[in-house]
């Protein structure tokens, strides 16, 4: 009997349960009410029966049965012993999306058991295992024989790849996602580098599977050559524990990490403990703990801590920062017309030039902020209030160094209370008006300042006036060109109490508070007294796509501001100019930079940042530079370059490198280089930094870094972009 193509022998291979041929298709076209297993679907270009129980397709043949898809050239299915005889070239597919390839078979109850000859398994479209033989064990295990495996590109029955795993037998267990590996020999290039007798991976379907992760080997000047070697314990779905010991001729290091997700958050502890030869007497080490968590009522609790056991450590073994820690308990609501936080802080500093007794080490800030809209008045009306407080460990009420601005134990408190009411209006011509008033109530509380009042309050009013004259040009080719004159003329009342400047201490002089009556950070300041800011923003938009911008800005104030420093740019009765501008286009380039000038056109403070990036690379470069400051804590000038980025070579090789100099001392900062190379199989990455002695930094350093990653397995990810191709 012959069938065309396609047609569906719902009648025939019942592969799971032997019943004759003539009763299944009857049972299965009729519907029975036995649906305990699932029939098997046949497509084949021809299909007959011969000696009354053997059914044979032949061309093109494709079977389907519970979740596996069978291709073949040839299926001879006997009724009698229901087992199915396959001729290949055969492909079975599973629901993960795992291959199993073979010469020919011998399979019997739904394919779940079988011998296969000359078989080749191909997991996640990554790992390969080629075996003499497979043999199928209750639809679940898949024994193979004389095995290879490898999840490089072999090209050619006698190719070799760039590394294989030889072995007597490798068992893949499909409801873990394991392989499980006997008499292992690990090879590169064909020659044995390692023995195994037991061996157990993950597949490449796994995501999290106990064992270990990639090692690396570091070797820095400090703490000598050494190799750290992750293992990987997985607590359940929802959380983990990844050990790594660290081990080198200086230090005995053990690296820990947990990870938490639960309903409503998450939490992470990061952390080291090590015994080396640069503190020979003592038990170092460092503790990050970080997590977030969704409340009731739309609020939000985020905590970190962060400690250290000593100040060098964090340079030594370059785990963390090296200027200050902190730690904090934060709890905040945002919805659409009021906000809320609260801030519980503790900061240690790590600077060689500073005492954590004489540095705010505790600090409290709480603030919230209500809009309302009113009706009769328009425009928009915003409340708010702040609690504030910071504390010292030192109780001396007087600068032991000298120095007026900094007193050793002071204590601040700070309660303030802000109303605020502004509209706008476009008048003629398309000029915006706008008007702003202002109220701000301030308490404070000083303790352990002998030159200062240990209470005071003040009550300041500010109102302001602002003009916009946005002037927009479209061209006939979809050019768009913006032109923005701003004028604002305010006033602030009130005088400043005998308080000392504790918060407000880095002024930012920006684009965003061009036009604010206030440009101290904090609200132990304000500005006093009458004041205007003009300003200039011109914006273009291409049709090719590139853009353009420039912003200049300037204050005037009757009187100059003593609280202002002189790199702020805002400490005379007319400030420095505020220049900025920026520009992008499609290829992937974009320079952004900043600067105050002054009248003798020196700038005061300056930043820029270019970078290119696109498929191919990434690449940034910064320049800072900042004044000598005395009120910043800086006692010469300073200014930097710096350079970063990474370059892919061809497809398999990146470079990598990253540079900094500091123009002020005329000296190398740090410099670095890497080299990575990646193809579907392995990941190698090489990488030297050089540290050089500075503030922050005592003892310069090498560090040499080398890591190399088998891909295709569950645990290091896939490669298949880098996949190289046969010819």
């Amino acid at each position: 009997m012959r069938l065309a193509r396609h047609l569906c022998l719902a009648a025939l291979l019942a592969l799971s349960a032997p019943v004759p041929l003539a009763a299944q298709t009857t049972t299965l076209s009729a519907n029975a009410e036995d649906t305990s297993t699932e029939a098997a679907l046949l497509i084949a270009d021809e299909v007959f029966i011969q000696d009354g129980s053997q059914l044979v397709a032949s061309g093109n043949v494709e079977a389907l049965h519970d979740g596996l898809r069978l291709t073949a050239a040839r299926i001879l299915f006997d009724q009698d012993s229901g087992l199915l005889t396959i001729e290949g070239p055969i492909r079975i597919t599973d629901e993960a999306g795992n291959l199993l390839l073979a010469d020919a078979a011998e399979m019997e109850e739904g394919l779940r058991n079988g011998l296969l000859k000359g078989a080749r398994m191909v997991m996640d479209d990554q790992l390969q295992l080629a075996a003499v033989e497979a043999q199928r064990v209750d639809g679940r295990y898949t024994q193979l024989s004389r095995v290879a495996v490898t999840s490089c590109q072999v090209c050619g029955r006698n190719a070799t790849p760039l590394w294989q795993i030889r072995a007597q037998r490798v068992i893949h267990d499909e409801e873990q996602r394991q392989l499980y590996f006997e008499g292992a020999q690990f090879r590169v290039l064909d020659v044995p580098i390692l023995w195994v007798p037991h061996m157990r991976l993950p597949d490449p379907t796994l995501k999290r599977a106990r064992g270990f992760l990639t090692p690396s080997i570091r070797s820095t000047s400090l703490l000598g050559s050494g190799l750290r070697i992750p293992y990987f314990i997985p607590l359940g779905d929802h959380q983990d524990i990844t050990l790594t010991p660290y081990l080198s001729s200086e230090t005995r290091t053990l690296e820990a990490r947990y990870r938490r997700a639960f309903a409503n958050g998450t939490i992470e502890l990061n952390g080291a403990v090590s015994k080396d030869t640069l503190m020979p007497d003592h038990t170092r080490g460092y503790l990050f703990a970080e997590g977030q968590f969704g409340l009731r009522d739309g609020f939000q609790l985020d905590f970190d801590v962060a400690t250290v056991s000593d100040d060098a450590y964090f340079n030594e073994y370059d785990y963390g920062p090296s200027e200050r820690l902190k730690s904090g308990l934060t709890l905040s609501r945002a919805r659409k017309d009021d906000y809320l936080q609260a801030d519980l802080l503790y900061y240690e500093t790590l600077r060689a030039s500073e005492e954590n007794d004489t540095q705010p080490s505790a600090m409290i800030n709480t603030m919230y902020e209500r809009r309302f809209f009113p009706t009769r008045t328009g425009g928009e009306l915003r409340l708010g209030a702040m609690l504030h407080a910071h504390y010292r460990r030192s109780d001396l009420d007087i600068d032991s160094a000298d120095d007026d601005s900094v007193v050793d134990g002071r204590d601040m408190a700070r309660l303030s209370a802000e109303a605020s009411w502004q509209r706008r209006w476009t008048l003629a011509g398309g000029i915006r008006a706008g008007v702003s008033g202002h109220l701000w109530a301030d308490r404070y509380a000083v303790r352990d300042d002998a030159a200062s009042d240990s209470e005071a309050s003040q009550l300041t009013p500010g109102a302001a006036l602002e003009l916009r004259w946005p002037l927009i040009r479209r061209g006939a080719y979809g050019e768009r060109t913006l032109l923005e004159p701003v004028l604002q003329y305010g006033w602030v009342g009130g005088e400043r109490p005998n308080i000392p400047n504790d918060e407000s201490t880095r002024v930012e002089f920006d684009e965003a508070n061009l036009l604010s009556l206030s440009r101290f950070p904090a609200a132990d300041r304000h500005e006093r007294g009458r004041l205007m800011a003009a300003g200039l923003r011109w914006l273009h938009e291409a049709p090719s796509g590139w853009t353009a911008g420039l912003t200049l800005g300037r204050v005037w104030r009757d009187e100059p501001d003593s609280d202002f420093s002189r790199s702020s740019g805002l400490d005379s009765e007319a400030s420095d100019w505020l220049i900025a501008g920026g520009f992008t286009n499609p290829l992937g380039l974009s320079i952004s930079a900043r600067g105050l000038l002054d009248d003798t056109a020196q700038f005061n403070k300056a930043e820029a940042r270019a970078g290119w990036s696109n498929a191919r690379m990434d690449l940034g470069a910064t320049y800072v530079m900042l004044v000598q400051d005395p009120a910043e804590d800086r006692d010469e000038s300073q200014a930097e370059w710096g350079f970063d980025g990474t370059y892919r070579i061809t497809r398999h090789w990146t470079g990598s490198a990253e540079w900094r100099y500091d123009l002020a001392d005329q000296r190398l900062d740090r410099t670095g280089v890497g080299l990575q190379y990646r193809n579907e199989c392995v990941q190698v990455d090489f990488s030297v930094m050089r540290k050089f002695a500075s503030s922050t930094n005592l003892e310069p350093s090498t560090d040499f870094g080398l890591t190399v990653a088998l891909t295709g397995f569950g645990t290091t990810g896939s490669a298949k972009e880098y996949r190289r191709t046969c010819n």
